[in-house]
């Protein structure tokens, strides 16, 4: 059974690490039990960095065996249908490292987010995007996809509205059909919302989470309560908002509240590439469980690309585990008809009768049928009448 630990990092609140079969050397077949000797910890992915932080380096460990995360989607099921191809998934955040093999040759970037001190764009790209890799069983949700990377934030991963607008305006207009937004912003409702019109006028999915995955302890309330939102641009018309559970089914206790969530989704103890090499950090956060819908909305898009996103938001709606927040469900999404999609069967046509008939032959066989009867009649009347008159030389009769 796995087991976690809590950390806090750079004043936020709060983070994850999680006990995995790992290794720090070349990776092994198959992953030992998470209580063996080979057991040990994944690095936490940081949520922001300090201004004395350096860059998240690349991670020295590996892990071996699938995430939990992987399972409990069905991912395996679901890549049988549908692996992202075609489909071009912007990924709005601290930038997207180049050099990740699980990654390689499927991430183009602007405005400088060809470069992740932070780690969790890249983190979050791989979740969406990253293809297995020898000796590791981590895969993302959509494995073919193409990944655009945007800034959202600065070098040390705080976000800013100005940013993130002008990520989603710029994914939009390069023809991302999904936009994965990795922030949750308390300020830039006009803009941000205004940025997602954008997006929907050229067609492009917006995805975003519901609650931040930390919360800056000077944002904190009296006596430590954490904000209750809304959060942008989750909070705007026409995203998908979305907030995350872990292997319990539940989140993590302490976790910043959710706002309206449409979906829910793993985002707990997930693991993924981190900065540079194949090695895995893990993390946890609404951010994350969003980059899981982000990866299933490319599935979905690739195999059904006469939805538009609109349709996909319905679908992953509609098809999801029914829950207090729906839960995401990507073999269904790709695979289920849904009723307002389903062929309708046509009603059989009406019995149509013969035309009626031209009504003045059937007068003109009866009436010849009534000069027929007439004319045997009157035969037969002068069959017995006239032997009787010849017997009486054709006299009428005396009165008596």
């Amino acid at each position: 059974m796995w087991n976690v630990m809590r950390r806090r990092s750079a004043g936020l609140v709060p983070a994850v690490a999680v006990l995995l079969s790992v290794t720090s050397g070349p990776a092994l077949a198959a992953p030992r039990a998470a209580d063996g000797p080979g057991a040990t910890l994944l690095p936490p992915l940081p949520v922001r960095l300090g201004e004395d932080k350096p860059c998240t380096g690349a991670s020295e460990r590996t892990a071996t065996g699938a995430a939990w995360s992987q399972t409990a989607l069905g991912l395996s099921r679901a890549q049988r249908i549908s692996r992202g191809d075609g489909v071009t998934v912007a990924v709005v955040d601290t930038g997207v490292a180049s050099g990740v093999p699980s990654l390689s040759g499927r991430v183009r970037a602007e405005g400088g987010a060809d470069e992740d001190c932070v780690g969790h764009g890249t983190f979050a790209a791989g979740l969406i995007a990253a293809a297995p890799e020898k000796g590791s069983g981590i895969t993302g949700a959509a494995p073919r996809a193409e990944i655009l990377a945007l800034p959202g934030t600065d070098d040390r991963g705080v976000p800013s509205v100005a940013r993130v607008a002008a990520g989603i305006r710029t994914a939009a207009d390069r023809g991302a059909q999904v936009i994965y937004v990795g922030q949750a912003l308390r300020t830039g409702r006009a803009e941000l919302t205004a940025a997602v019109a954008h997006a929907a006028r050229r067609d492009a999915l917006v995805v975003a989470p519901a609650a931040p995955d930390a919360v800056p302890r000077e944002d904190l309330g009296p006596g430590g309560a954490m904000p209750a939102g809304p959060y942008w641009p989750a909070a705007a018309p026409g995203v998908l908002a979305v907030v995350d559970f872990g292997p319990g089914g539940v989140r993590q206790d302490g976790a910043p509240p959710a706002h309206a969530p449409d979906l829910s989704a793993p985002g707990s103890e997930m693991v993924s590439v981190g900065p540079g090499g194949a090695g895995h950090y893990i993390g946890s956060g609404a951010s994350l469980a969003a980059a899981g819908v982000a990866g299933t909305a490319a599935l979905v898009r690739a195999y059904h690309p006469g939805l538009t996103a609109a349709e996909v938001t319905r679908r992953l709606l509609g098809t999801a585990y029914p829950s207090d927040t729906p839960r995401l469900d990507p073999y269904a999404a790709l695979s289920l008809i849904r009723d307002d999609t389903r062929p309708r069967a046509q009603a059989p046509a009406p019995a149509r009768m013969p035309p009626p008939a031209d009504p003045a032959p059937r007068h003109r066989a009866l009436t010849i049928a009534a000069a027929g009867l007439g004319a045997v009649l009157l035969l037969a009347a002068l069959a017995a009448v006239v032997p009787r008159g010849r017997t009486r030389n054709w006299r009428p009769p005396t009165a008596l």
